[in-house]
C-alpha cells in the first residue's frame, strides 16, 4: 500500500496498533473498557506514537501464551501489514513470556500500558530526584521480564519503550540489573533523608501545607500557577508535569500558606511507579489540607474520582481534610452547581482561569485551615499558656496590663484542634 504524504511525515515514528482485550476481571476493575481504551490513545499519544487503528477481543480469561486468541494475532499481523505498523500496544499488563511469543509472532515491538506510562514518565522526568524513580520502576518492571523483551531491547532506533535506562544498562545480566537497582535504591534514600529534613523544617516552622492531587490532565499544574504565578508547564496532556512543584500562596487573610503540587494518577498506575514515587508522594501526607482536583467535564468523573481516592487510601492519606474541586465547569453545558454534594462546604465548582471563582476556592481554603481570632486574658506569669497560644496559631498582639496578659490569636484551625482546647480550660475569653 502507497503511503500518503502525512504518513511519510511520520515515518520517524512509533506507528502503532492498540489491543484491548476485555475480560470479565477487566470490566470489574475498569467500568468501562472502552474509556480505557480512549485513555490509552491518549497516552500513546503523549509518547509522540502515530496511533493507526485500535482493536478490541471479548474472551473469558486471558490466552497464557499470546494474551489474546490466535485468531486475534492473525488479525493484528495482516493490520500491521496493511498499515506499516512498528509497534503493538496492550491496554493490559503482559508477562515476558506473552511478550517473547507476541515478538516471533508479529516480529514487531510489543509494548504493554505498563510500559508505556513508564516511558511517559522518563521523557517527563527533569529533576535528579524524577530520574531516580523512574529509573527505578523502568528497571523493577523489566527484571522479571527480560526473557520476554529481547528484541525490545536490541532495537536502537529509540522510540517508546527504550527510553530512560537505555541499552547499556538494560544488559540481560540480571546481577547487574539487580546491582543497579540497588545502587538506585540507595541514592533515592539520600534523596529521600534530604525531603524529610525539609518537612521537618517546614513542620517547625509552622506553616500550613496544602497539596494539589487528582487524575492527571484534571488542571492541578493550571491551578497551582494561576493561583501563585508558578512557572510552571502547562498542557493539555497526561502527566504534563511530573516532579512535585511548591510555591508560597498568601490567602485573603494575609497568611501565606505553601500549595504543593503532585504527580497525575491514572487508571492502573504501574505498581512499580508507586513504589519508586512515595516518598515524592508522601508529601500529600504531610499536608494539613488536600485539594482534590477533578476535570468536572469528563465523561468519566465519578470513576476517575474513585481511583484517585483509592490511591490515596493506599498512601495513607484519605483521612485528610479535603476539598474536592470541580475545575473545567467552562466546559460543561450546566453550571457546574448540580456536582456540589448537598449541604457540603467541601467541594467548590469552578474555572481555574476565572478571578472570582479563584477568589471563592481561597475563601473556602482559608475557613478550612485557619480559625477565628480570639482574645485571650490569663496571668502575666502564665508563659506555658503563652507558649501553648503560638503553637494554637498566630499571635498578632500582647498586651500586658499589670498582672493580666491579654492575647489576640489568629488561630490555626488543626492546631487549635490539637492545642486549644488546653487554652479553654484555663483561660477566660475576653
Amino acid at each position: 500500500m502507497r503511503p500518503t504524504t502525512y504518513e511519510t511525515e511520520h515515518e520517524m515514528q512509533d506507528r502503532a496498533i492498540l489491543v484491548s482485550l476485555i475480560t470479565n476481571e477487566v470490566k470489574r476493575a475498569s467500568g468501562d473498557p472502552e474509556h480505557s481504551l480512549q485513555e490509552l490513545v491518549n497516552l500513546a499519544e503523549t509518547a509522540g506514537v502515530l496511533v493507526l487503528t485500535s482493536l478490541t477481543q471479548n474472551k473469558e480469561t486471558p490466552d497464557s501464551k499470546w494474551f489474546i486468541g490466535k485468531g486475534k494475532v492473525e488479525e493484528v499481523r495482516a493490520a500491521a501489514e496493511e498499515l506499516n505498523a512498528t509497534t503493538v500496544i496492550f491496554d493490559q499488563e503482559l508477562s515476558g513470556a506473552q511478550v517473547r511469543n507476541l515478538e516471533e509472532a508479529l516480529d514487531l515491538k510489543i509494548i504493554d500500558r505498563t510500559q508505556l506510562i513508564l516511558d511517559i514518565f522518563a521523557q517527563r522526568a527533569k529533576t535528579r530526584e524524577g530520574i531516580i524513580q523512574v529509573e527505578l520502576a523502568q528497571l523493577s518492571y523489566l527484571l522479571p521480564r527480560l526473557s520476554g523483551h529481547g528484541k525490545n531491547l536490541s532495537r536502537l532506533g529509540g522510540g517508546i519503550g527504550t527510553r530512560g535506562p537505555g541499552e547499556s544498562k538494560l544488559e540481560t545480566d540480571r546481577r547487574h540489573i539487580r546491582d543497579r537497582i540497588s545502587d538506585l535504591k540507595g541514592q533515592l534514600e539520600e534523596v529521600v533523608r534530604h525531603r524529610t529534613l525539609h518537612r521537618e523544617r517546614r513542620k517547625k516552622s509552622g506553616v500550613i501545607q496544602v497539596a494539589l492531587v487528582g487524575y492527571t490532565n484534571a488542571g492541578k499544574s493550571t491551578l497551582l500557577r494561576e493561583l501563585t504565578n508558578a512557572d510552571v508547564y502547562v498542557e493539555n496532556q497526561l502527566f504534563a508535569t511530573l516532579d512535585p512543584t511548591s510555591r508560597n500562596l498568601k490567602l485573603p487573610s494575609g497568611k501565606e500558606i505553601v500549595l504543593t503540587d503532585t504527580v497525575g494518577f491514572i487508571q492502573n498506575l504501574p505498581t512499580d511507579l508507586i513504589a519508586a514515587f512515595r516518598a515524592t508522594l508522601e508529601e500529600v501526607n504531610e499536608a494539613d489540607l488536600v485539594l482534590h482536583v477533578v476535570d468536572s467535564s469528563s465523561p468519566m468523573r465519578n470513576e476517575q474520582m474513585a481511583v484517585v481516592d483509592r490511591i490515596l487510601g493506599e498512601l495513607g492519606a484519605s483521612g485528610k481534610p479535603q476539598i474536592t474541586v470541580y475545575n473545567k465547569i467552562d466546559l460543561c453545558v450546566a453550571d457546574g452547581s448540580e456536582l456540589l454534594p448537598a449541604s457540603s462546604g467541601d467541594a467548590i465548582a469552578m474555572n481555574a482561569y476565572d478571578a472570582d471563582d479563584r477568589g471563592r476556592l481561597l475563601d473556602l481554603v482559608q475557613s478550612k485551615v485557619t480559625g477565628a481570632t480570639r482574645t485571650f486574658l490569663f496571668p502575666a506569669e502564665r508563659g506555658d499558656l503563652v507558649a501553648l497560644a503560638h503553637r494554637a496559631g498566630e499571635v498578632i498582639e500582647l498586651e500586658v496590663n499589670g498582672e493580666i496578659l491579654r492575647l489576640t490569636v489568629a488561630l490555626n484551625k488543626q492546631d487549635y484542634e490539637q492545642h486549644g482546647h488546653k487554652l479553654d480550660e484555663f483561660v477566660e475569653q475576653a
